[in-house]
């Protein structure tokens, strides 16, 4: 039965793929550009994409199927510049809509398209600009600012995306940041507000137990209410592009890349504490995280490897733990890909690993997760199909195991 269910999942991805591809080109270079003037400095440029789910997971209760499809991501992006000195970006779309939470008229919280981000920035020199915003110009690592474009495993770490819902919203700060190169180094610095109604919005710290979360909401905007990040890469190779944030997940042997960074992420009295006079303390949450990517192609052939590892500290407040997501103590992740030698513009493969084990110190123990996978790209990432196996496990909970087939396109 589960080799039939396999296969449905295969034969529905591919399906949905060569439909989408017959619409594509080899030729596409990304989004549809709208040019105001003859040389293109003035345009505006749209970019559409969708991820879609096929799951079979066998840890599940006995009323639940094991097999599910959902909507990963839909997303518009749109940014343009009338001039070389100012930039606005808008981005929407809404994330995991599946049976569970669809609503009978498209009105529930899942259902809503919202803004992922809406920024505005002025350009101060040559290499340095200031925006504002709802903006994803983030700190701590380089997986914290990913694009989910171009991901080499089927997603991002979660836990890499590390202040989602807790400070943000979906990732997305309100605030002022400001970005640029110095020679061969780039960096993001932001200013933020931190949300209010956040993932613990309904949560109370105990006398003598472990942080909660809530620092603006207990203690107020003027001692809780602001978040600093940044991250800084050092560019060896090639030179990445910093007119958006997202990052590239693998370039597919078109670049040699080779990146060291190190970022940060910083909430004085983001978290709160109960004494044991029952007084309110807060407690400073402060990640740290150093990395480093390289992509490059191997040989004339087409291959090309990507490999990407991270270190991170998490300190979100004493023996803090919000479900298996997030939890103070450290991380160390890691991925590699090979694209196999093909060639350029027909079917490519790509198969991938990943690790990532984690210490909690609420539980006095690790959680580790492990990824097997591969992507099968028709235009490289604008149509393509990847396949996971993942095998997790949480402290002496039971381990945990899910395979995940995504189809996906992007114009």
């Amino acid at each position: 039965m589960k080799t039939k269910i396999f296969h449905a999942f295969i034969v529905i991805a591919f399906l949905g793929l060569y439909q989408l591809h017959a619409q594509g080109s080899k030729e596409y270079s990304g989004g549809y550009k709208i040019k105001f003037n003859e040389n293109g400095s003035k345009y505006l440029r749209i970019i559409s994409w969708g991820q879609f789910w096929g799951q079979y997971n066998d840890n599940v209760a006995s009323n639940v199927s094991k097999t599910g499809f959902s909507i990963r991501r839909a997303r518009v992006l749109t940014f343009a510049q009338l001039n070389k000195k100012f930039l606005i970006l808008t981005h929407i779309g809404l994330n995991g809509l599946n049976g569970t939470n669809l609503s009978p008229i498209g009105r529930g919280d899942a259902s809503q398209v919202f803004f992922h981000d809406f920024w505005g920035e002025y350009r101060l020199g040559k290499n340095i600009h200031l925006g504002a915003g709802l903006h994803y110009w983030n700190g701590i690592s380089r997986m914290n600012n990913q694009s989910t474009l171009n991901l080499l495993t089927l997603d991002n770490n979660r836990q890499s995306w590390s202040t989602i819902g807790l400070s943000d919203q979906f990732a997305r700060h309100i605030g002022v940041y400001i970005k640029g190169k110095i020679d061969k180094l780039q960096y993001r610095i932001a200013v933020n507000e931190a949300v209010e109604n956040n993932l613990q919005a309904t949560a109370a710290p105990t006398i003598n137990g472990a942080a909660v979360y809530a620092g603006r909401r207990l203690l107020g905007s003027k001692d809780a209410g602001k978040t600093y990040a940044g991250y800084f890469d050092y560019n060896f190779l090639d030179q990445e592009s910093n007119l958006l944030p997202y990052k590239v997940g693998t370039y597919l042997g078109t670049k040699k890349v080779f990146n060291l960074g190190a970022g940060f992420f910083l909430h004085p009295n983001g978290s709160v504490i109960l004494d044991s006079n029952n007084n309110l303390v807060g407690e400073d949450v402060s990640i740290f995280a150093i990395d480093a990517f390289y992509d490059a192609p191997l040989s004339d052939d087409g291959s090309a490897i990507t490999a990407y590892a991270s270190y991170q500290t998490n300190n979100y407040g004493r023996n803090y733990q919000l479900g298996t997501t997030y939890a103070t103590g450290g991380m160390l992740y890691g991925h590699v890909g090979y694209l196999i030698p093909g060639e350029a513009g027909k079917t490519r493969f790509q198969p991938y690993a990943s690790f990532n084990t984690r210490s909690i110190d609420a539980i006095d123990d690790n959680a580790s997760r492990i990824g097997v996978g591969g992507n099968i790209y028709f235009t490289g990432h604008h149509s393509k199909v990847s396949l996971e196996y993942a095998h997790s496990k949480y402290g002496t909970n039971d381990a945990q195991s899910l395979f995940t087939v995504q189809a996906m396109i992007y114009l």
